[in-house]
């Protein structure tokens, strides 16, 4: 009879902790730092991150509490804001861009860190691999480098008679520096001559444009990263009144009154943190996790802007986009 006993109380103590560990996970309050270079002001892809938690249960004031670090285009803030997010004991930060995971991966070596917007991670020496992260960081990279030499054929094919085409860029961004690197590589075989424009901080832009339009250049492309889209109703304010169309990665520079866009999905990426997210907190170890490459593009050509100004795009380019915004 003793023995019995005995072997119900284990049975019942065995039972009893799954179940005692399951409330208190329940209970549990998740801390996420998002350490971004731009503004706090709201944004699509913010809400995209936001929702993309909420897909997956985490509700911000009731199981979930986001620490919000925003550099506001000052990216030499990024490493004392990483610091205070790793202070503030945070269970895994996403980092927005190269110069924020860097930041983030100085300030720590133990907290989980999830990247988006990252050109090549293996590259600048975040992960091992993109199949075999190895520390503690993982996430999705934007292949932005590998997309170069596809977006300026499609402008060359947009705007044929364009011959001096400068780049616009965030100097800061080394993670853009390849980018800039094998557009001015590529430029020739395409009868482009190509003139790079950085800048570092939003009050550098006055200066950048004034130099744009001395170079007599015929087309605009933005590297946009987080500080470029932070100016991006200047910019194209600028570029109108110049008559420069104005290609970029990211749809949301089309939309607002670029010419085109050709890139992945920025919703979707910032959508997608929330499930590296996820499993880190259910107990995932980034090393473990495979940075993704995106897998969708977006072609967006805006033709309220081609008409105002003066341009026909050919009917081969129509027939290729997947948003023509009339």
């Amino acid at each position: 009879m003793r023995r019995v006993l005995v072997a119900v109380a284990l049975a019942l103590s065995l039972f009893a902790a799954p179940l005692a560990a399951e409330a208190q996970q329940a209970g549990r309050v998740y801390r996420i730092g998002v350490l971004s270079p731009g503004t706090p002001h709201p944004s699509a892809p913010l809400e995209a991150f936001r929702q993309g938690l909420r897909d997956l249960g985490y509700v911000e004031g009731q199981n979930t509490m986001i620490e919000w670090k925003f550099a506001e285009g000052r990216n030499d803030q990024l490493g004392a804001l990483a610091h205070d997010l790793v202070r503030s004991k945070v269970d895994v930060i996403f980092a927005i861009n190269t110069p924020a995971a860097m930041a983030a991966k100085e300030a720590t070596q133990t907290i989980p860190i999830v990247v988006t917007r990252v050109s090549d991670p293996a590259r600048e020496g975040l992960v091992v691999s993109l199949a075999r992260p190895g520390g503690n960081i993982t996430g999705l990279t934007t292949i932005s480098d590998e997309l170069s030499g596809k977006r300026l054929e499609l402008l060359k094919e947009a705007l044929p008679r364009v011959r001096r085409l400068a780049i616009l860029w965030n100097s800061a961004n080394q993670g853009h520096a390849r980018i800039v690197s094998e557009m001015k590589a590529a430029g020739p075989h395409l009868g482009l001559h190509i003139q790079v424009f950085g800048l570092e901080r939003p009050d550098e832009l006055t200066a950048a444009v004034r130099g744009i339009v001395g170079a007599r250049a015929e087309a605009l492309l933005v590297i946009d990263d987080l500080i470029i889209s932070s100016l991006q109703a200047q910019i194209l304010e600028s570029a109108g009144r110049n008559r420069l169309p104005v290609v970029s990665q990211f749809r949301e520079f089309a939309e607002a009154g670029g010419l085109m866009a050709y890139g992945p999905t920025n919703d979707e990426m910032f959508r997608r943190a929330g499930f590296f997210i996820d499993k880190i907190l259910k107990g995932a170890k980034p090393a473990d996790l495979p940075v993704e490459q995106p897998t969708k593009f977006e072609f967006v050509i805006n033709l309220k802007t081609a008409k105002a100004l003066g341009l026909t795009i050919p009917q081969s380019l129509l027939l290729r986009a997947d948003q023509l915004i009339e």
